[in-house]
């Protein structure tokens, strides 16, 4: 063989360190927002944004059992992917803290990981009646799920945006329509309408730390990972007032919540998911809206859970309801999830519609640790009409409690029941209480709030918890006992 010469060693040396360094790119860590297209950072297709599909709304709902990736999503891999690290950013018209106002404005962008608008340093610019539209691919969903990398608008820390009136366009994947990330970042659309049609083309997005504010806005998403109002890792904050969001992909939930989101009178439909969506130690608080939910890969109305990815703090979530609708319109998924989390669910005079055998369940999912990844629920129903059963499994807890003349006509498995003298238990089935809390409603030998409908009603006598019961059976009204198990 002949020995390489000098120079041919020489471009192997270059070639070599030029393919080391394309790689150290990949993994370099800055928020740049230069207006140029060069310096993106670009990465492997990791899952799309959120945790929505899988969970859903950006990744498949698998989880992680036992430190196993979940399947299903882009390439199979972990709920919101790789912890990832801020990438570069950069927008068409890119506003370097100055202040300004633009009226009917047209802002555009096709190039993969280009903005239409990208404001940042303390840059604070309203846009009216504006029409942003952009048509470039993600090469990160990670990026554009936790930074905003391809979103049309971007408003980075401490730097805002106003639009009032107008649209906003996307057709990428993974172009989100406004997203605000970093602390004091904030986005505020009034009368705008989005309608975002690529796969992980969220409606409107916020994390770390970041703000959104919507008043009469219309969103659409149709692509699958989608979700119309969403938070990712981080944290972020949405408040919507009035207005309409639907989405109409696979996997796209109409909330999805890894912070705060307050809606009120707002009408949210997901044509092919859940209807709303929590994860991990956050919230969602409905007053006077109108939600729905159907069934899709995953058959569950409104789902809290602890994927373990990371984009979300373990603790309680919480699900809020005043007012409004709710409507699940799967026959055999529950209206409610809860898995390998706490939970705190309230409704209070909402219209609960749904035909489902199960209005909660909490059980063991896949994510988590095997044993222990069950669902600890409060189920609080003030002043509400409510069908389908309550199902708690072996690993998991749930009380509920029924006040203010509420009734539920269902079988209770495995749960306790606070019941107040006004509200009333219609049993489908046979149940086993842990704890019956119903002072109001026995008396003596009689209990006048459960109507046994024949079937047997047992509660676990040794609790102290059921020492006022003392280990008694009682007759229920229209046949039926209550009875120590």
């Amino acid at each position: 063989m002949t020995p390489p010469t000098q120079s041919n060693q020489t471009s192997r040396i270059l070639f070599l360190l030029a393919v080391m360094a394309g790689a150290l790119c990949c993994c370099t860590c800055l928020i740049a927002g230069a207006e140029e297209m060069s310096g993106q950072v670009t990465s492997a297709w990791d899952g799309l944004p959120m945790n929505e599909t899988a969970p859903p709304g950006g990744m498949p709902p698998g989880g992680m059992m036992n430190g196993t990736p979940p399947q299903g999503g882009m390439n199979g891999n972990a709920p919101g992917g790789s912890n990832g690290s801020p990438c570069a950013l950069s927008g068409a018209l890119t506003w370097d803290g100055e202040t300004a106002l633009e009226e009917n404005g047209i802002y555009t962008s096709s190039a993969d990981n280009v903005s239409a608008v990208y404001v940042r340093n303390g840059g604070n610019l309203t846009l009216v009646n504006p029409t942003i539209e952009t048509s470039g691919n993600t090469t990160s969903n990670d990026d554009s799920s936790f930074f905003g990398l391809n979103a049309a608008v971007i408003a980075a820390a401490n730097s805002s945006v106003t639009v009032l009136g107008g649209a906003i366009t996307t057709t990428g994947t993974g172009a989100n329509g406004a997203f605000a990330t970093g602390e004091n970042a904030s986005i505020r659309l009034s009368g705008t309408t989005i309608n975002a049609t690529g796969d992980g083309g969220h409606g409107v997005m916020a994390t770390n730390g970041g703000l959104l504010t919507l008043e009469d806005v219309k969103i659409i998403t149709t692509g699958a990972n989608a979700a119309p109002l969403a938070t990712d890792r981080g944290s972020g904050t949405v408040n919507v007032t009035n207005g309409s969001v639907a989405s109409f992909g696979r996997d796209s939930p109409g909330v999805y919540s890894t912070g705060v989101v307050t809606v009120d009178g707002t009408n949210i439909t997901s044509t092919s998911s859940e209807a709303a969506v929590i994860e991990g130690s956050n919230s969602i608080t409905l007053s006077n809206a109108t939600l729905v939910g159907s069934a899709g890969t995953r058959d569950r109305g409104i789902m809290i859970y602890q994927s373990m990815s990371g984009d979300a703090e373990p603790g309680q979530g919480t699900f809020t309801m005043t007012g409004g609708s709710y409507t699940w319109t799967s026959t055999t998924g529950p209206a409610f999830y809860v898995t390998n989390t706490n939970a705190s669910i309230t409704l209070s005079n909402v219209t609960v519609m749904s035909n489902a055998s199960e209005l909660l369940n909490a059980s063991a999912g896949n994510w988590g640790t095997r044993g222990s990844n069950g669902g600890t629920v409060i189920f609080v129903a003030e002043n509400e009409t409510l069908e389908g059963s309550i199902v708690a499994d072996a690993a998991s807890s749930i009380t509920t409690e029924l006040l203010n003349s509420t009734t539920l006509s269902g079988a209770i498995v495995n749960a306790s029941l606070d019941i107040d003298p006004t509200s009333t238990w219609n049993v489908t089935g046979d149940s086993n209480l842990t704890v019956l809390v119903d002072a109001g409603g026995i008396s003596g030998t009689h209990v006048t709030n459960i109507v046994g409908n024949g079937h047997t009603v047992t509660y676990d006598a040794s609790l102290e918890a059921n020492r006022a019961l003392e280990g008694r059976t009682y007759p229920l009204v229209n046949g039926g006992t209550l009875a120590p198990a």
